[in-house]
């Protein structure tokens, strides 16, 4: 039933209060084209698309004489192509101005994004148009859907390597053919089932490795397309004045986000076949090469069947599906999302795990179940008795229904939803766009098709029965969510576990469960909770200090209680509840990081990550994959997501420190890349935000389109050391002429310009944002200290360590090293460090000015004392004493022994001085022992919150032998035997 058809159509419009405005200001709009105003005819045609769709009303305003092809659409358009997206159609008046013989080689980058995003535009406009006055099948709709994401992958494919052939040339094979990249496309896109407001599921590929060739420098080809796969994200995915184009998530590709974003299919192949997973051969049933040409859809097919469709009868299959049905049951529960057409109960995607669950246990056998398509697959697994007739009617019948629905939900706002709306004008509205005369008639066939659909997802697999223990537990959390106050029924609740004192607990628990957000919590968040305190108790009973761990979890429990689906998310994965137990009983600090930022829970749910921090390559990877994302001028979203990436990595960090997988070097190897990682970006963001406003620096008549600065980090960051909470001590270098300009319309001197960019360098650590700050900056340790410029010249710097510097800066510099920048100025500063270090200096004045700076630190430093404790860093025998005989080592005798400062870490100075001869062996490992325990014992306190002050009397003896290596160098008459 049309809307014009629905008696229903005529009580919208009168609940609609602001019907004629609605109208007007889509005649002013074509007024200020100079169109003529809609007469009353079209009116009547066109007023039930934009009055259900506000998406088509808002794309009018800008577009308004999109509503004269629209009065004319009848009969189904042509499909999308290429030529029609960059020369513009008949009936696509405002394209066919802008672009008409406009091809890859003179369209600029700009325009060819605003291109794709009209050319989208206008098909959404069109589509919805259609699906509205029901008009098109749901086939055809999705197969256009389809058909448009491919040619905007194709036609940003083609721009690209037309963009970069003059740059780096074409990636040939070894006949000397052009490669093509291979994109794939994943789930409806490569079933040809894209809804109205899809991601796109992409995984890229190439054919050969090698080098590219004709251009004016050569890439690998694994570069080259990573380059090609980069830019078709953002043709697609950024935001821009005109909106975006599709969505794109990569997470489907091997190893996820953590993988490289473009295999070669040899690569593809040997993951699929030695680790591919059972999800991923789920989800390969519905790919196909979008792009990539004949040769890739074979090599890629050759490759992907084996895969997915085993020769056999595929029972082993069984327990992976199994599994698999598990999940969606569950998250079906813990999300509370009955009303989500496509995740809830009996909704599209146990429609679609039926059909593909028979497609992977069969499919290998009957090769007539080796298709993409659902509606396609459905009356073929009937033809061979897998499903009933009436059964495989049903599930048609529901699908259509459902996907229907969804594309009307979706139609509304352009938005990705499924969730089914409260609002009863939304589900008038939502009704006549499906062509139903009430809401409730809707609802009634929405439900009793999801019944039919849920009954056959149940019967499909058998899934067993949780443990009448378990049953019972919860239960009785359940009842005492009612009845609160009940401090009995609290002590039999929690009787199994061993207290330290039971009525505080009792105490504690009864505040929390007659807590207002408890109280008025809603029925499926109480049986949320109740399953967790459940589970929590369960894993409570083996803990050796189990009022710790509750107090510090109970703060987590708080936090989450308006978003307890993150509780079920514990509940279902074994082993969550014990990493959060374990992590809570030796970390406070991990406590109050997930109080603060629940998300991170995520953390706790894959043990492959939380306990496999990642290197240096991959925190690249991962946090490229991130700012891809984001608008690229939207400082703010950058600066939040650099510091919720920062928490997310350095939990990680930590929980391998907690569980002894990770050593304390290796823990500061992985804070340390962190810091290098998020310096990197920091850079490229505020070199990318200060030449959009003065443009690039000129130095001797070049434009210098890269930032020639050096990011030197002193102190933990140089030395490999950096903690949980260490600042950042940073020196700026750049290599400029400092009298030239920058080339922008708002000109500035270089000076001032690497001045600015410095303080953006800083203002982008430092500020506070939602999600906190990234780090403390101190840049006391520059030339001249706080006196001195915020950036200096390579000339000048080494200038000043030549004539200037006091012998507590060359101590300094021996723990530097560059973290981020120009890696030629980076070599060069490493080179001037060297030539410092090793100037000849007198060892007995040397060692006078060690020792009185020592001094002179733990008079005003040293926070220990005899009744306090001990200082690990500044008191005697402690960390500082270590480091100061160390860098007298390196300076007084890195003339005579350059591997001394070839490293900036103590422990592989200490090693170089052992391997030298200027230490005895015993007395050097002795000193790195006691050495790396301090750091641990630091990280655990800092973790602990606790200040760098202990009491211990395990540590005594290493602080009395440290204290004697000191007094043995201050006392020694000879300065040259340091050992």
């Amino acid at each position: 039933m049309t809307p014009a058809m629905n008696p229903a159509f005529q009580e919208l419009c009168d609940l609609t209060q602001n019907r004629d405005l609605l109208l007007q200001s889509l005649q002013d709009a074509r007024q200020r084209q100079g169109l003529i105003e809609l007469d009353h005819e079209q009116i009547k045609d066109l007023e039930p698309i934009w009055l259900l769709s506000n998406y088509v009303h808002q794309q009018c305003l800008r577009h308004p004489a999109w509503l004269d092809e629209l009065a004319k659409t009848s009969v189904l358009p042509s499909s999308p192509s290429i030529a029609s997206l960059l020369e513009g159609e008949a009936h696509f008046s405002e394209l066919k101005n802008d672009v008409v013989d406009i091809d890859f080689h003179s369209i600029s980058e700009a325009d060819f994004m605003k291109c794709l995003r009209v050319y989208r535009q206008w098909w959404m406009v069109r589509l919805i148009a259609l699906d509205i006055e029901q008009k098109i099948s749901l086939c055809d709709l999705t197969r256009y859907l389809s058909e448009l994401a491919d040619v905007c992958v194709n036609a940003s494919l083609q721009w690209s390597q037309h963009y970069y052939r003059a740059l780096y040339g074409s990636a040939l094979d070894h006949q000397g053919q052009e490669q093509a990249m291979i994109v794939i496309g994943m789930g409806k896109l490569g079933g040809y089932e894209l809804n109205l407001s899809s991601d796109i599921d992409l995984i890229f590929a190439f054919h050969e490795h090698g080098d590219t060739q004709g251009g004016k420098k050569s890439l690998s080809h694994q570069e080259y397309f990573t380059k090609l796969g980069q830019k078709l994200i953002q043709h697609l995915d950024q935001i821009t004045a005109d909106g975006f184009v599709f969505r794109v998530d990569m997470r489907l590709r091997p190893f996820g986000q953590s993988g490289a974003l473009v295999l070669n299919l040899d690569s593809l192949e040997n993951y699929y076949q030695d680790q591919g997973r059972d999800w991923e051969r789920y989800a390969m049933i519905k790919a196909r090469v979008m792009a990539g040409g004949e040769l890739g859809v074979q090599d890629f097919e050759a490759l992907r069947k084996p895969f997915v469709y085993r020769k056999y009868l595929d029972f082993g299959a069984l327990g992976a599906l199994r599994d698999l049905k598990k999940m969606i049951a569950k998250e079906v529960r813990r999300k509370g999302i009955e009303h989500n057409i496509k995740l809830g109960e009996g909704g599209i995607r146990e429609v679609e795990f039926i059909v593909q669950a028979l497609q992977i246990l069969h499919g290998g056998r009957d090769q007539g179940l080796q298709e993409a398509s659902l509606l396609t697959v459905l009356p073929y697994l009937a033809q061979q008795n897998y499903l009933s007739v009436e059964d495989m009617q049903a599930l048609i019948d529901a699908y259509e229904l459902l996907r229907r629905t969804e594309h009307a939900l979706q139609g509304m706002n352009d938005e990705q939803t499924q969730l089914l709306p409260t609002d009863p004008d939304k589900r008038l509205a939502l009704a006549i766009m499906v062509g139903f005369s009430s809401w409730q008639a809707l609802e009634d066939q929405l439900w009793q098709v999801r019944k039919q659909v849920h009954a056959q997802f149940v019967d499909l697999i058998d899934d067993g029965e949780e443990s009448s223990s378990e049953k019972e537990s919860q239960e009785s959390w359940r009842l005492l969510l009612k009845t609160p106050e009940d401090k009995e029924s609290i002590l039999d609740a929690i009787a199994e576990v061993t207290w330290q004192d039971s009525d505080k607990v009792v105490n504690r628990l009864s505040q929390l469960l007659n807590s207002k957000t408890i109280v008025f919590m809603q029925a499926v968040g109480q049986e949320r909770l109740a399953l967790f305190m459940s589970a929590l108790m369960a894993k409570l009973t083996d803990e050796e200090r189990p009022d710790l761990v509750l107090e510090r979890i109970l703060p987590i429990l708080e936090a989450v209680l308006r978003r307890t689906a993150y509780l079920v998310l514990l509940c279902e994965n074994p082993t969550a509840i014990t990493h959060l137990i374990r992590l809570c009983r030796e970390s406070v600090w991990f406590s109050e990081a997930i109080s603060a930022t629940p998300a991170l829970l995520d953390e706790l749910l894959d043990a492959n990550t939380l306990f496999s921090p990642p290197d240096k390559a991959m925190l690249e990877d991962e946090l490229r994959q991130i700012v891809l994302r984001l608008p690229e001028d939207d400082e703010e979203a950058h600066m939040d997501a650099l510091r919720r990436f920062k928490r997310s990595i350095t939990l990680r960090i930590a929980a391998c420190d907690i569980t002894g997988i990770l050593p304390v070097m290796k823990v500061s190897d992985h804070l340390t890349w962190l810091a290098e990682v998020l310096l990197e970006q920091v850079l490229s963001q505020s070199w990318h935000h200060l030449v959009q406003k003065h443009g690039y620096p000129v130095s001797d008549n070049e434009v210098k389109q890269n930032p020639q600065l050096a990011i030197i980090g002193y102190g933990k960051s140089g030395g490999w050391e950096l903690g949980y909470d260490s600042d950042l001590d940073l020196v700026f270098i750049y290599d400029a002429q400092s009298n030239g300009m920058t080339n922008g319309a708002r000109s500035v001197d270089n000076l001032t310009f690497y001045t600015r960019l410095g303080q953006r360098l800083i203002h982008m650590m430092t500020s506070f944002t939602g999600a906190g700050r990234l780090y403390e900056v101190d840049m006391r340790l520059r030339p001249s200290g706080n006196s001195g410029l915020l950036v200096a010249s390579l000339e000048s710097f080494k200038e000043y360590q030549a004539k200037e510097a006091w012998v507590w800066e060359h101590q300094a510099l021996s723990r530097a090293r560059g973290l981020a920048g120009d890696q030629g100025l980076l070599e060069r500063f490493e080179k001037c460090r060297k030539d410092t270090l090793s100037i000849q200096r007198n060892v007995s004045e040397l060692k006078e000015e060690v020792i009185k700076m020592r001094e002179k630190m733990r008079a005003h430093l040293d926070t220990g004392g005899r009744d306090k404790g001990f200082d690990l860093k500044q008191g005697a025998g402690g960390i500082i004493d270590i480091e100061f005989m160390v860098q007298f080592i390196v300076l007084a005798w890195s003339h005579q022994y350059p591997e001394l400062m070839r490293f900036s870490d103590n422990v592989r100075q200490l090693e170089s001085a052992s391997k030298v001869g200027l230490l005895d062996t015993q007395k050097a490992l002795k000193m790195i022992e006691i050495y790396t325990l301090y750091r641990a014992r630091a990280h655990r306190l800092t973790l602990q919150q606790q200040g760098r002050v202990v009491q211990d009397e395990a540590l005594a003896e290493n602080q009395a032998l440290v204290s004697e290596y000191w007094q043995a160098f201050v006392l020694s008459s000879d300065a040259d035997n340091c050992s």
